[in-house]
C-alpha cells in the first residue's frame, strides 16, 4: 500500500472489497458456515491489528489470504469445533450403510455465492468455479489432511503462484508441489465424479422430487434415484447407500405423522438444487439433490440450518 492506514473506517472499506471471497474461502476449507464466519471476523482483526508489520512486498489480498488460511488451519487442529453432537430423532433409524466422518459439513447458500466479486478461475486453474463449490468437492476437501486441502484451494482454485502458497503456508515450493500432488490424487479418490451440470432437466426432475417426498410416494422418490445414490443427513453420520437402503430410511420416517404438514420450498445451495423444508411454519432443515444425468445421485439433508440466515455474512 503506497499510504499508511490508520483509520479503522478506512481500513473496514479496504478489506471489505475481499471480505466475500475471503469467506468463500474459509468455507471450502472448514466445510462449515458457522466456522467460516468466525475464521474471516479472526483474519480482519488480526489483519487490523498486525497492520503496522505489512510491509506491502506482497498485495493486500495475498496478505489477506495468507492469515485467513493460517487461521483455517488453526480451526482445523481444534477437533473440539468440528464435531457438533447427532441430533436424536423422534424414531429408531434402519442400521446405516455407514457412518460417514464429516458431520460438520453445512450448505453454502447461492446467494452467498453472488456476492463474491470476481469468481471466473484463472487459466491455471484445475477445477472449475462451480465443481469447486459443489458438496461432492467440499466433502473431499474435508477428507484431507489441512495442508493438503489449504495447497490444493489456494493453487488449484484461486491459482496463486507456488512460491506465494509456499510463503501462505510456510513452507517451501518443493514441499508445496509434493503436497499438492499427494491432494491431487486423494481428491480423486474421495470425490464420487458426477458433479452437477444445468440441464434443461433440472427443473423438471426437481419439482417430481419435490410432489413425491411432500406426497410421502416412496415409490416415486426412487424412481428418480440412481442405482448407486446415497443418502447423507449432517450432524447425523448416517449415511443410505442405493435405492434399497435409502427406502428403508424414508419408510421410517415417511411413517411419523406430521400434524402440521410437511413443506419444501425450492432454493439454491453449493451452484446445486435445494429446498428449505418445513413442518408448517417451523423450519425442518434443508436438502440438496446433486444430479447425474436425468437422475439423483445424492440426497443431503441437512438438520441445522440455523447459519443459513439471510444476511449473515454481512
Amino acid at each position: 500500500m503506497s499510504t499508511r492506514i490508520t483509520d479503522e473506517q478506512a481500513f473496514r472499506e479496504l478489506t471489505d472489497t475481499y471480505r466475500h471471497e475471503l469467506h468463500l474461502h474459509c468455507y471450502r476449507i472448514l466445510g462449515s458456515l458457522t466456522d467460516a464466519e468466525d475464521a474471516v471476523q479472526e483474519t480482519l482483526l488480526a489483519a487490523w491489528r498486525g497492520l503496522d508489520g505489512f510491509e506491502g512486498r506482497s498485495s493486500l489480498r495475498t496478505w489477506l489470504y495468507r492469515i485467513a488460511t493460517n487461521r483455517c488451519l488453526n480451526v482445523l487442529r481444534d477437533a473440539g469445533r468440528r464435531r457438533p453432537p447427532g441430533p436424536v430423532p423422534p424414531f429408531t433409524p434402519p442400521e446405516p450403510s455407514r457412518r460417514g466422518e464429516v458431520t460438520w459439513l453445512q450448505p453454502y447458500p447461492d446467494e452467498l455465492l453472488e456476492r463474491v466479486a470476481d469468481s471466473e478461475p484463472g487459466p491455471e486453474a484445475r477445477y472449475s468455479t462451480r465443481e469447486a463449490v459443489e458438496l461432492a468437492f467440499i466433502t473431499g476437501l474435508q477428507l484431507l489432511p489441512p495442508r493438503q486441502a489449504a495447497a490444493l484451494v489456494l493453487r488449484d482454485v484461486l491459482c496463486f503462484p507456488v512460491g506465494e502458497v509456499a510463503s501462505m503456508l510456510g513452507t517451501t515450493e518443493t514441499a508445496v508441489k509434493g503436497i499438492l500432488q499427494r491432494a491431487r490424487a486423494s481428491l480423486d479418490k474421495h470425490r464420487d465424479g458426477a458433479g452437477h451440470r444445468p440441464s434443461p432437466q433440472e427443473r423438471e426432475l426437481t419439482r417430481r422430487f419435490a410432489d413425491a417426498f411432500t406426497e410421502g410416494d416412496l415409490d416415486g422418490v426412487l424412481r428418480l434415484l440412481t442405482d448407486d445414490a446415497w443418502l447423507a443427513m449432517p450432524p447425523a453420520p448416517h449415511e443410505y447407500h442405493g435405492p434399497e437402503a435409502i427406502a428403508g430410511f424414508l419408510r421410517v420416517t415417511m411413517a411419523v405423522p406430521v400434524p402440521e404438514g410437511f413443506g419444501m420450498t425450492p432454493t439454491r445451495a453449493n451452484n446445486q438444487p435445494a429446498f428449505r423444508c418445513h413442518h408448517g411454519e417451523s423450519p425442518a432443515g434443508l436438502m440438496v439433490l446433486t444430479f447425474d444425468g436425468d437422475r439423483i445421485r445424492a440426497i443431503t439433508r441437512f438438520l441445522e440450518v440455523q447459519a443459513l440466515v439471510s444476511g449473515n455474512e454481512g
